[in-house]
């Protein structure tokens, strides 16, 4: 099910509704939902993990869904690259897909086997960068599907979430590793420990004045910033062993994160 908040905007041509108003659009295939992002066309794209398609809903709540050649490909995490296409990744396959707005299909093996691809944004080069929870690496593809894959010093370390930096790196989180890794967009990779023992961050977004921001999952169940300088906070949040494990900035500035086990949606006002 896709949720659907809808400010009360007076250039909607949808019929009234008041601000903060939520609309569920149920989806045909009743899919498991990862991944979704605004596409180039005006509607919404997302990943159905279980039913291994890519689906498109319109913002009046018409779906279409394109089912993955691959079967079984469990899709993930999914982007518009700067050739206008969604990119997305096929973890159980081990492939990077691209599907254009019109609903052709190409998918691009990695090179390595069983490396599980999770998170994936589109990098300040114009290519696409994506990390491999399995393979230990964190990759690069271009719009025409050269890849190249960079190791992550640290073995088992257990990358998912990534995001491109201010400072025009790639920024990802190390989620066994207890690091939040840093790679060039020549893929010299960097390191940096956080200071809590089993934090397990999760996903990663630029804040605020270019902060990086991140969710960890493990030993404190909270929110923290890490600053250009490598200065990190947490802020811990009021629910223990909550399972948040993603974060997004909203429209109104503030941090907003999911906690799964607890069930709730969080927001962190920055300080």
């Amino acid at each position: 099910m896709v949720h659907r908040v809808s400010p009360d905007r007076p250039d909607d041509h949808r019929p009234h509704e008041p601000a903060g108003a939520v609309t569920e659009f149920t989806s045909p295939s009743n899919g498991h939902f990862d991944g979704i992002v605004a596409g180039p066309d005006g509607a919404l794209w997302f990943t159905e993990h279980f039913s291994n398609q890519i689906g498109r809903v319109t913002t009046a709540g018409v779906f279409k869904e394109y089912p993955i050649p691959t079967a079984n490909s469990s899709p993930n995490r999914i982007t518009v690259g700067s050739d206008g296409n969604l990119w997305f990744t096929e973890s159980s396959a081990s492939k990077i897909g691209r599907l254009t707005p019109a609903g052709v299909f190409t998918e691009f093996p990695l090179p390595t086997a069983n490396s599980y691809p999770w998170g994936i944004v589109a990098g300040p080069d114009g290519n696409l960068w994506f990390t491999e929870q399995s393979g230990n690496n964190v990759g690069r593809v271009s719009t025409t599907g050269t890849i190249t894959e960079f190791p992550i010093p640290t073995a088992g370390c257990f990358p998912i979430g990534i995001v491109a930096g201010a400072d025009g790196n790639l920024w990802f989180a190390e989620f066994l590793g207890s690091k939040i890794g840093r790679a060039t967009p020549a893929g010299v990779i960097t390191e940096l420990p956080l200071p809590s023992t089993g934090g397990e961050p999760a996903d990663v977004t630029l804040g605020p004045g270019g902060d990086l921001w991140f969710v960890e999952e493990g030993s404190f169940s909270s929110v923290s910033r890490m600053t250009a300088a490598g200065v990190f906070t947490a802020y811990v949040t009021p629910t223990p062993a909550s399972g948040i494990n993603q974060i997004a900035v909203g429209g109104d500035g503030n941090l907003w994160f999911t906690e799964a086990q607890a069930h709730k949606i969080g927001r962190l006002v920055p300080p």
